[in-house]
């Protein structure tokens, strides 16, 4: 991951984030609710503003019903396609 830039991850995961709640057909209020979490909390994650903690990732993987490790795989795809990133 060296040499892509913060903001960029946090961006991917917000790409993610947005992809996979919508997939599950769920609102931003209705992930918070089920994720334990506050809904402008869902939204600044999906804009790449707020950069999750790991027990933040749990939650929300929980609550899209999708394994945390399934959700980094799909960050690091993101990346893939936007920055070249191999890892």
């Amino acid at each position: 991951m060296l040499g892509i830039p913060k903001k960029s991850i946090n961006t991917a995961l917000g790409a993610v984030l947005r992809r996979v709640r919508k997939i599950r057909g769920l609102s931003q209020e209705g992930l918070a609710f089920e994720a334990g979490l506050q809904r402008n909390y869902i939204s600044l994650m999906e804009l790449g503003t707020n950069q999750p903690t790991i027990t933040t990732i749990f939650k929300v993987s929980s609550a899209l019903k999708i394994e945390p490790h399934e959700l980094i795989a799909q960050v690091e795809e993101e990346l893939k396609e936007k920055h070249s990133f191999n890892a």
